[in-house]
């Protein structure tokens, strides 16, 4: 049963890769509880929309899986392994590399646009002047 909670974990390449990018050992306080672990429950969790109180036991104690993954976002430790992640991915394809987002595929119904059923009465008609 493990390994199918495990199968989505990161890869040893994945980890590697990631590694250099995280934070050391605070020099206070004891030793924080291993990343790769840490990090594994917060991808586990995020990929099965538990509860925080619902992490198996595999991925680590819950609350220091959330408290770790709520402390890195506030401090903007996220933002930097993200950026170290993505850093070198872009090259490529090269310096004309955009991205393109295609807003047709955004739709509402015409009510929830505030369309109107009637022609407005306060503005004149085309034939008046």
């Amino acid at each position: 049963m493990e390994d199918r909670l495990n199968r989505h974990d990161l890869t040893g390449a994945e980890w590697e890769r990631l590694a250099p990018l995280l934070p050391a050992n605070p020099r206070w306080g004891g030793r924080w509880a291993d990343h790769r672990t840490v990090i594994n429950g917060v991808f586990f969790r995020v990929r099965t929309n538990i509860t925080w109180g619902d992490l198996p036991p595999c991925h680590g104690n819950r609350k220091t899986v959330h408290n770790r993954r709520r402390r890195w976002s506030m401090d903007g430790t996220r933002g930097k392994i993200l950026d170290g992640v993505r850093a070198g991915c872009d090259e490529a394809e090269g310096e004309d590399w955009t991205v393109r987002v295609d807003a047709a595929v955004v739709r509402a119904r015409q009510h929830a646009a505030g369309a109107r059923h009637r022609p407005p009465t306060d503005f004149p008609s085309q034939g008046t002047a």
